[in-house]
């Protein structure tokens, strides 16, 4: 809709100025100055090659600017000109806003000595109507016209470069923003169904108690994640900004501990420290925590894992540690990527890595002070 209103604008200023122009080819000489003296037709055509290009001047840029600085010389050496050149203007506002900087400066900087040299041999030599510094002033003038809206369309374009790159990368974090979280929901309780089908299946028909048991945590772990995913895609379709749900926080440990024990991991959870942390932070903990059980659960189980949080005045420190030997090569996958990613964020630090003993360990600090980096 805004660009139909402003291609309707130039087409009423491309009329307009055509038509100012028909009426400075038709004056008498009464406000002193030299008068157009050639046929009427030939005063038409310079009018409309004046004024009706600006109609397109959004399309064509640097085209409608190089048609209205020949119509626009040849009506100031035909004594038509009674303006400080507004097409040229106008053009060239068009070609700072459209064209890349690599086009438009070569174009301006010859707009500016073509408007130049035709004031000056219109005004200087073919019919002289001033002194040299009335023409410099008259220059000057149209040169601070046209250049400035040169460089406001300049402007604006790269303005709308800035905003368009701002654009992308939000998108782009929010597309790492919602793989990191659709990584964490599914990986841990995929990886916790598999091992928990698996024992079911080993220990069905000996210890069907068991096996039932085991069967009981894989649809616990199938509800959770149904519903977070559930929740997931409803911001992602909603058009409206999503509501103010609780996020998993550090209230939710104990639960991911005990779907780790399920899964034959004995884990042993300490929260120390008093006061609560931004919701941000605690999300970032509990999905730190929730995938380095999710590492423990597919790498190293059965094994025994410890867990700590400490809730400090200005900071969470997260550490889990783990006594199991790893199947596959530390850092395969996504998971300490993205782990490493979420405490970045926060402007807080991250290592994780084989421990000298035997087993794996993850460490975090994520400060509260400070809010998510863009």
């Amino acid at each position: 809709m805004l660009g139909n209103r402003l291609v309707l604008l130039d087409a009423v200023l491309g009329v307009a100025i055509s038509a100012a122009y028909v009426s400075f080819a038709m004056q008498d000489g009464a406000d002193g100055l030299p008068v157009f003296t050639g046929p009427v037709w030939l005063g038409w055509l310079v009018a409309a090659a004046v004024g009706l290009p600006v109609a397109v001047r959004g399309r064509w840029p640097l085209p409608v600017l190089a048609v209205v600085l020949v119509a626009t010389t040849a009506a100031t050496l035909l004594d038509i000109t009674r303006e400080p050149c507004i097409s040229t203007a106008l053009a060239l506002h068009a070609v700072g806003r459209s064209e890349p900087l690599r086009r438009s400066a070569p174009a301006v900087v010859t707009a500016l000595l073509t408007v130049a040299m035709g004031l000056f041999l219109g005004e200087a030599v073919l019919t002289p109507t001033g002194n040299i510094a009335d023409i410099a002033g008259l220059v000057g003038a149209v040169w601070l016209l046209a250049g400035g809206a040169w460089g406001l369309g300049a402007h604006f374009r790269q303005r709308d470069a800035f905003a368009e790159r701002e654009i992308r990368r939000v998108r782009a974090e929010e597309r790492l923003r919602i793989a990191r979280e659709m990584h964490d929901i599914v990986s841990h309780n995929l990886s916790l169904i598999a091992v928990q089908a698996g024992v079911a299946n080993h220990i069905a028909e000996q210890r069907p108690v068991e096996a039932r048991e085991a069967l009981r945590g894989i649809e616990e772990a199938s509800r959770s994640a149904l519903l977070e995913m559930r929740g997931m895609l409803g911001v992602l379709r909603s058009a409206e900004p999503p509501p103010h749900e609780p996020v998993p926080g550090l209230a939710a440990l104990r639960e991911l501990a005990d779907r780790a024990v399920s899964a034959g991991v004995s884990v042993d959870l300490e929260i120390t420290g008093a006061g609560r942390p931004p919701a941000g932070v605690e999300l970032a903990v509990y999905r730190i925590v929730q995938e380095s059980l999710t590492n423990v659960v597919k790498h190293a189980a059965p094994a025994r894992c410890t867990v700590r949080v400490d809730v400090g005045a200005d900071a969470v420190g997260v550490h889990v540690v783990d006594d199991g030997t790893r199947a596959g090569r530390p850092g395969d996958g996504h998971g300490l990527v993205g782990m490493r990613e979420r405490v970045m964020m926060y402007g807080g630090e991250f290592t994780a890595g084989p421990r000298p003993g035997g087993g794996f360990g993850v460490t975090a600090r994520l400060p509260c002070g400070k809010g998510e980096r863009g």
